[in-house]
């Protein structure tokens, strides 16, 4: 093989065979290097795409891509030991706009577009460190091996020890991560359907707070697939000291929780997993975005959107691989690689959905970091409920039981979360 390409792109994620595949296409020539043993195998999400950068990247993806199903169901529930609060919406349109699926499959497919566009894509590879020579970035190493490039195009994921170990950015804080645990359940397609009210080929989205976390900043997740369903548990990494049982058992405790429980009986576990998963947005950005001879794309980056409710990070990824491409074609016409030319990334990125976003929500994960949200507003909903609902003979004014029930929260606290949470979320 040799050692010299136009590019070469560090992990085989969304966000770098998105990259890989769009300039390969247009005749650069591209290494892709996976660490795992081929693309998608250490991938590890929920199991949510919103499907509109795929609209522009692959029109065809309906037809082609490893889709489960399509959502047209959510669901957001406030849960306690023994209760539990729902909101649900639905809707009959068809537009796709979000479907469920495996990662690791749906990665697998982009490896396969990346591929057949020309770009070489080496699995089981651990890049070690950047390539630096007189301030600028030529390539990469890999023990004692070195594979030189005009650019390199960072898509390592969450875990950037490339990054770290080059010193372009500083070790991951608490604040700006999450821990996430996840379980896939088989169940036969009829029973899901009948279980969880779809049809054919409809899912559900399901985000779930409280009681799984055991009333600490996180929550839990539900997606159905064609023929099983994934759950998950997610732990805002700053809260895991206060923990009072080890994270892989909170998954159990959900699974076994009286609403979960009649959903799963009689599914098989097939796979049990866990990552870290940036929550900060930009927050958790490297210092910088692009420098002299490399670009940094999707979670290494920090482009994931974490509004509680709604969750992304796939597009974001993705996008961010296209416009990464973008720029390396535009300094090619140039003929430099250096920052200033590069910085053609930052720009598009700026007038893009990513950063746009992103920038919007800036402040998004301070507010989800309130334990009140996860702990006395859940209690609040289910208790307040509980009294409403019991008929026996005492009046019962929804304002007064919502006082009574109100425990420890003030009204100034009340407005004050209530503000913050409109205006941030």
């Amino acid at each position: 093989m040799s050692t010299r390409f136009d590019v070469i792109v560090v992990g085989a994620g969304p966000a770098g065979l998105t990259a890989a595949q769009q300039l390969a296409s247009r005749g650069f020539k591209v290494l892709v290097i996976e660490r795992g043993k081929k693309p998608g195998s250490k991938n590890v999400f929920g199991g949510r795409i919103y499907a509109h950068v795929l609209d522009r990247l692959y029109p065809e993806y309906v037809k082609e891509a490893p889709v489960e199903r399509w959502v047209r169901r959510e669901r957001v529930t406030f849960m306690t030991e023994d209760a539990w609060t729902t909101v649900d919406f639905e809707t009959t349109k068809t537009e796709h706009r979000s479907f469920t699926t495996y990662l690791t499959n749906f990665v697998e497919w982009l490896g396969k577009k990346a591929e057949s566009a020309g770009a070489v894509v080496v699995s089981e590879v651990p890049v070690d460190s950047l390539v630096i020579k007189d301030g600028r970035v030529v390539g990469v190493r890999a023990g004692n091996d070195e594979v030189y490039s005009d650019v390199v195009v960072v898509a390592e994921g969450i875990n950037r020890l490339v990054l770290e170990r080059s010193g372009l950015a500083p070790k991951l804080s608490p604040d700006i991560v999450a821990l996430g645990v996840k379980e896939v359940i088989k169940l036969d397609k009829n029973t899901i359907n009948e279980r969880f009210g779809l049809d054919e080929d409809e899912g559900l989205a399901w985000v779930l707070a409280g009681y799984p976390t055991h009333y600490l900043p996180g929550g839990a997740f539900i997606y159905t697939n064609k023929e099983a369903i994934t759950l998950g548990i997610v732990l805002y990494l700053k809260y895991g000291y206060q923990l009072d049982i080890p994270i892989y058992e909170l998954i159990e405790e959900f699974r076994l929780h009286p609403l979960v429980k009649r959903l799963v009986k009689g599914g098989q576990l097939l796979e049990y997993s866990a990552h870290l998963t940036p929550v900060a947005g930009l927050n958790a950005s490297p210092p910088n975005l692009y420098g002299n001879g490399y670009l940094v794309v999707g979670d290494a980056a920090g482009f994931l959107l974490h509004l509680g409710i709604i969750i992304r990070g796939v597009d974001f990824a993705m996008e961010s691989g296209r416009l990464a491409a973008e720029a390396i074609i535009k300094a090619h016409d140039v003929g430099r690689y250096d920052a200033e030319t590069l910085s053609i990334y930052g720009k598009m990125l700026e007038e893009s959905f990513v950063l746009r976003e992103l920038r919007t929500f800036r402040n998004a994960h301070k507010v989800l970091m309130e334990p009140r949200l996860y702990d006395d507003y859940v209690k609040l909903i289910n208790k307040a409920l509980a009294r409403y609902f019991d008929v026996d003979g005492t009046p019962r004014r929804l304002g007064s039981t919502l006082l009574e029930a109100k425990g420890n929260i003030t009204l100034l606290d009340l407005a004050r979360d209530a503000i913050r949470v409109v205006m941030n979320l």
